[in-house]
């Protein structure tokens, strides 16, 4: 509330008042910033003391054993999987623990917990819904406001339906699901996401793509989706002819069911409130405040859900409406070069009370004399103060009272028309009061040469304004600056509401007619389909995103930036060459470092992707081409680097061997390519996690293949040879976990003109020798099997008379890899040692002249 006064009277209004007015303005500031504080923290007390001292947080610290009835409150969540024998599926949900059992005793509590589970019957339970588990009780997480974690052993008993509410909020979210069908899968997965909040079946790559670009309130429900229903609901009601009331009404009737669909997400229940606030008062013909009903929002809701406070999410969508409401109309005017329209209210109070006449200089008209302007806020004593009048008509009423004493004729002369020239600018004409005032008309400064359309400037001012009101917020979270977001934001505008609107229509029409879902859905997937294409072509630009300090150190840095940039843009000199710099800076990145760096280089044979842990290697075969070996832990970083290489097309895929490091990228590679056909390991001693690779590839049709030793293939400049397993000898064990695996992995011989390179998967010391004594190779560069661990063979790294080695690794790994023994080994060889996790991606490129170099990409 206190920084809602400041915002509206700013602190140049409030030092131009008497000495006393200012002490006692600040004084109310901070008594109302203390109150507030004093509050929140009083709720936040309150909260953890009752999750503290109960029965859960005890049977939580001794991690008892527990039988407990739980009642959910949100839809569960499927957790991504980390290892590489794909286990069930994992599930975490919020949920009130209602009843808890432990050796005997029974108790009755109410605590929010948060619940980890397996099984695939947890996705489909509704909020509200009792159930019964047996699990294991734990401390929650530090920073939290849960009593404890609940750990859960076996499926759930369920105890009591959904509620009627729930039940057909399920139905309407299940109806979006099953018509967005019809669409492509990156569309299907967004539709939903964007309308009800869904993301269960979100494309990675587009999740990726849209919080790059800085879209990512697209793939949840956000105010704008709310604010979309609202209006609808309020064009409806006014079609068919509603009164004020009852379209007030039906607005905020809209606006609550929707919130109840979409789930009551932080930015969904502030938007909610501050809709319902507007309704309100839109329902009683009073005046509308954003800012005081986001500050009044913005309390309640940390008073009452004080673990809010906590939410990145909750803070994204109050600031960015804060920026919206604060700098959006200043800046929109300014780009248009018109002014502000001032608040209905205060134009009112201004007209009515103004010195020498100004009343009789304003309008008459009917809209001056409605309701409004004669209600008692308009004629109580507070309009009738000197705030109503405004800091100008205070300063000439010190002119005239004491400001005249002892001055000379000329002086008098001279101070009245001080006076008048001070009354004009309180008063104004009423012309020029309540409306837009346009660029140059008489007595205005001259216009701004660079002016926008209006409708121009809004667009352009609206998302403006958010990114820099969140900027702070985004560094704290991830340490980066977006600057392409603006522009990808002004581009996906007119994509939102269509969306947003046939998405929630053909989720209302599902249950009831899935063919008439299915209708509307197809032109929604249209516009979901251009919100995809502007994230992928944002993403794509050069420093689309800016690496920045992450944390408190990066929004001082910020600040420090904005300080240094202000004088800069404000003295016009200064602006132009700061324009002139940057636009150096854009020509140099956009021009010539591409040419004299571009990536792919010319003539590349291989590169090897840099995934992280894991394995990604892409090998030339021809224009648009590529086999790709492996596919790395992460779909996104393997689909991204797959772009940048140009590959469409990937004749054959080989999958090693299925750990999850070498095989969780699948779906990247699969994303908008061709695959001709997938090479698997004849050998299957991960079974469970074969199984499921295949899943994949038959969904897709694409054939797989195992090879014998001896198998040949050329693609473009590529000739592969498989080396390894032989299926006619058996599994080879090893010492460290999965050995048995990592043994059975295709190893491949790659040969180029210029030269070769050995692809040896992930093979331990007991392959490797096997390999050697059977069939002995030459290669001119080495794929450092399984990552550089320690698990290496002398004489069989040195049998292969390689002068460079690659190593696929991820910084700061858990495994030690590559070990520090391997390393000595391999320079001992005389191998030049190239690593991902130092140099980036790693391009094997052949010279014009024969012979080959590797060439780094960089981190």
């Amino acid at each position: 509330m206190a920084t809602t006064w400041l915002t509206r009277r700013g602190p140049k209004e409030v030092g131009r008042q008497a000495d006393g007015g200012t002490r006692t303005g600040w004084r109310n500031v901070v008594i109302a910033t203390l109150i507030c504080t004093a509050a929140a923290a009083a709720s936040v007390a309150l909260r953890i003391h009752a999750l503290t001292t109960g029965p859960a947080a005890e049977l939580a610290g001794k991690n008892a054993f527990v039988t407990a009835e739980i009642a959910l409150t949100d839809d569960p969540k499927r957790r991504p999987r980390t290892s590489g024998r794909f286990p069930q599926e994992s599930y975490v949900v919020a949920a009130d623990l209602k009843i808890v059992e432990s050796s005997g005793a029974r108790q009755a509590v109410d605590v929010p917990i948060t619940v980890f589970a397996t099984g695939q019957v947890w996705s489909t339970l509704l909020p509200s819904r009792h159930v019964q588990v047996t699990g294991r009780l734990a401390k929650p997480t530090p920073g939290t406001l849960d009593a404890a974690i609940l750990l859960v052993r076996g499926p759930p008993r369920i105890l009591t339906p959904a509620s009627g509410i729930q039940t057909a909020a399920g139905a309407l979210r299940s109806g979006l699901r099953s018509a967005a069908d019809v669409l492509p899968p990156d569309q299907r997965g967004l539709l939903p996401g964007l309308v009800v909040g869904d993301v269960s079946r979100m494309d990675p790559q587009v999740t990726a793509d849209l919080r790059e670009a800085g879209l990512s309130h697209l793939n949840a429900v956000s105010g704008a989706n709310l604010a979309i229903v609202a209006g609808a609901a309020l064009a409806l009601s006014r079609l068919v002819g509603l009164p004020l009331p009852a379209r007030a009404i039906f607005a905020a009737v809209a606006m609550i069911a929707f919130a109840v669909v979409a789930r009551p997400s932080p930015s969904v229940l502030r938007a909610l409130l501050m809709g319902l606030a507007a309704a309100v008062a839109m329902g009683t013909g009073r005046s509308k405040d954003g800012l005081a009903a986001l500050s009044a929002t913005v309390l309640f809701l940390v008073l009452f859900a004080p673990e809010l406070a906590r939410s990145y999410g909750f803070a994204l969508s109050v600031t960015a409406t804060a920026g919206i409401l604060i700098f959006a109309p200043r800046w929109r005017d300014k780009l248009s070069g018109t002014e502000q329209e001032p608040d209905p209210s205060e134009a009112t109070a201004a007209q009515d009370q103004g010195p020498h006449g100004c009343q009789a200089q304003g309008r008459q008209g009917p809209e001056a004399q409605g309701p409004e302007a004669q209600g008692p806020e308009a004629q109580g004593p507070e309009a009738q103060g000197p705030e109503a009048q405004g800091p100008e008509a205070q300063g000439s009423r010190d002119l005239k009272g004491q400001g005249l004493q002892g001055l000379t004729k000329q002086g008098i002369q001279r101070h009245e028309e001080q006076v008048s020239r001070a009354e004009g600018q309180a008063c104004g004409t009423g012309e020029r009061q309540g409306r837009a005032r346009p660029p140059g008309a008489p007595g205005e400064a001259p216009a701004s040469p660079y002016r926008l359309p209006r409708w121009v400037a809004e667009a352009v001012a609206v998302p403006a304004a958010a990114q820099v009101a969140v900027t702070p917020v985004l560094i704290l979270m991830s340490g980066q600056l977006t600057p392409v977001a603006v522009v990808a934001n002004l581009l996906v505008a007119p994509a939102v509401a269509p969306a947003t609107l046939l998405g929630f229509g053909a989720a209302l029409v599902a249950p009831v007619w899935p063919d008439g879902a299915r209708l509307l859905v197809i032109p929604a997937g249209y516009a979901v389909g251009w919100i995809i294409t502007v994230a992928r072509w944002a993403v794509s630009l050069p420093f689309a995103t800016v690496p920045w300090p992450a944390g408190l150190a990066g929004v001082g840095l910020l600040l420090l930036a904005v300080a240094v940039a202000i004088p800069i843009l404000r003295r016009r000199a200064w602006r132009v060459m700061a324009l002139t710099a940057a636009v150096a800076v854009l020509v140099v990145v956009l021009l010539i470092r591409p040419i004299a760096s571009p990536w792919p280089p010319k003539g590349w044979l291989m590169v090897m992707c840099d995934v992280g842990q894991g394995d990604g290697l892409v090998i030339s075969a021809g224009a648009g081409r590529g086999v790709v070996v492996d596919t790395g832990p992460d779909p996104v970083i393997m689909d991204r680097c797959l772009r940048r290489l140009g590959i469409e097309d990937v004749p054959l895929l080989v999958l090693t061997h299925p750990h999850a490091d070498h095989v969780d990228g699948l779906p990247g590679v699969l994303r908008n390519r061709r695959v001709g056909a997938a090479l698997v390991s004849p050998q299957r001693p991960g079974e469970r996690a074969g199984t499921r690779i295949s899943a994949t590839l038959a969904q897709r049709r694409i054939p797989e293949w195992t090879a014998p030793p001896g198998t040949r293939w050329r693609f473009g400049p590529s000739e592969l040879t498989v080396l390894s397993p032989d299926p006619a000898r058996g599994e080879m064990n090893g010492q460290g976990e999965g050995s048995v695996i990592n043994n059975s992995s295709v190893v491949l011989h790659v040969r180029w003109r210029s030269g070769s390179i050995l692809l040896s998967g992930d093979l331990e010391t007991e392959a490797q020798e096997e390999l050697l004594h059977r069939f002995p190779v030459r290669a001119d560069i080495l794929k450092t099997p399984h990552h550089g661990s320690n698990r290496q063979s002398p004489d069989f790294l040195a049998s292969l008379g390689a002068r460079a080695a690659l190593i696929s690794v991820g910084a700061d790994n858990d495994y030690g890899h590559p070990a520090t023994h391997t390393l000595g080994l391999l320079r001992r060889l005389g191998l030049t040692v190239y690593r991902t996790d130092r140099s980036g991606d790693v391009a094997v490129v052949e010279h014009e002249g024969g012979g080959m170099a590797i060439v780094p990409r960089g981190p």
